[in-house]
């Protein structure tokens, strides 16, 4: 999800998550004044022993120092308390950092939550560099997503919580859940996290190991999951697979939903694995027994069967001899006299008988015939050709002509 569509989507409960966090005290409102004359300076780290604790705040002696160090109860955590005892006692010692320095008195305002939020923000910027999971305990569930404490308050919108849809968010109060930074606005007070990409990385393993798992030739059970006009997806457990039109029955399938309907158990066989593109060939028809090798063990070549015409095409008619095992008379073997299309002798759904002429076991290819059942027609006979040969002969016995033979007597009337 782009960060942009994140910070919409959470825009609607930013003054809840506001006003939930601790208020701060008047003492804090203004964190960047220092004293000219002070040892200390705004964002200095001391650390110190408590030796007071009072309903709104605790003092702590400053190592190293005359000064008075003092946290209101709104900067001992980030968490809602009703009394500083509930976290801390006397003599406890403590480490913070300094939001304010007296002018007129050796005190100083000083924070243990902006320092574990300093610490915080910082190992949370490390674990989005690194693309690291983390922890966080869930401490309130609101209509967007869910509020988690991962050191500040962090955000998991609903549509980061899962791959899938979740409708009771309650159910995740007090849980703790495996995280990753989306995003980090520190100006803002906003971390926003991403469950959905654990979720998707673990289910993804899942996988992985089931596709390796998975044997090319296995026959297993399976549910149909949805169908599409190429075929029908069938889910193997994590991993869902396609058997393609062509191998959900040994029967013509015009439809899918002819053949399959969702939800339905099927047996399948793997005719493919791809692990890495997670793909899976399966197969429907092939997980059952073959009815074309039953009807190659039970008929042999010359036998006459009744079939039904189921296909017409240019070059012959593809005809049902038992459900699932169709054979093809090739156009030449329709009829005796010659045939221009099969549909100018036959129709489909017309029940006819055919001779087997052919059994290709290895392609389980049937070739039937028609014509094999009829006598073929006698010849016409052809009529004798009367021949008038007229024969020529020459008695001479020279065996090359003259001129004289050849010209006659053109030359007689020429004046030479």
């Amino acid at each position: 999800m782009a960060t942009e569509d994140i910070k919409n989507e959470e825009s609607n409960i930013e003054e809840t998550q506001v006003n939930d966090a601790p208020d701060n005290s008047e003492e804090v409102q203004n964190e960047t004044e220092t004293a000219e004359n002070s040892p200390f300076a705004v964002g200095d780290t001391v650390t110190g022993k408590i030796f007071n604790i009072e309903d709104k705040f605790v003092k702590v002696q400053v190592d190293d120092s005359d000064y008075e160090g003092i946290i209101p109860i709104s900067q001992l955590t980030n968490k809602r308390i009703e009394h500083p005892n509930d976290i801390i006692a006397l003599d406890d010692a403590v480490t913070a950092t300094v939001i304010k320095v007296e002018d007129d008195a050796k005190n100083i305002i000083i924070s243990i939550r902006k320092l574990d939020e300093q610490k915080a923000y910082e190992d949370l910027k490390q674990k989005q560099d690194a693309d690291a999971t983390l922890e966080g305990t869930v401490v309130e569930a609101v209509k967007a997503g869910l509020v988690l404490d991962v050191g500040v308050r962090g955000f998991i919108p609903a549509s980061l919580l899962s791959d899938e849809y979740i409708e009771d968010l309650e159910q995740f109060n007090g849980q703790t859940l495996e995280v990753k930074v989306e995003d980090i606005d520190q100006e803002k007070n906003r971390v926003i996290l991403n469950r959905k990409r654990i979720v998707e990385g673990e289910k993804s393993k899942e996988r992985q190991a089931e596709l390796e798992d998975l044997e090319v030739g296995s026959i297993i059970e399976g549910e149909v999951v949805r169908t599409t006009t190429f075929g029908a997806f069938i889910n193997i457990g994590s991993v869902d697979g396609l058997a393609h039109i062509s191998e959900l029955s040994y029967s013509r399938v015009n439809s899918v939903e002819d053949a399959v309907e969702i939800g339905q158990k099927v047996q399948v066989k793997v005719l493919d694995v791809n692990p890495e593109q997670e793909r899976i060939s399966l197969s429907v028809k092939q997980a059952g027994e073959s009815p074309f090798n039953k009807f190659i063990d039970a008929h042999n070549t010359g036998d006459v069967l009744t079939g039904t015409v189921k296909r017409l095409v240019d070059f012959g008619a593809f005809v049902e001899v038992e459900p699932g095992v169709e054979g093809l008379v090739h156009i030449s073997e329709i009829a005796h006299e010659h045939v221009n299309v099969p549909g100018d002798v036959l129709k489909e759904e017309q029940e006819i008988e055919v001779k087997i002429i052919g059994l290709d076991s290895d392609n389980e290819k049937i070739s039937l015939s028609i014509k094999a059942l009829e006598s073929a027609p006698a010849k016409p006979k052809q009529a004798k050709r009367e021949e008038n040969t007229q024969v020529y002969t020459d008695d001479t016995d020279d065996d090359a002509p003259t001129l004289g033979d050849v010209f006659g007597d053109r030359f007689k009337n020429l004046d030479l």
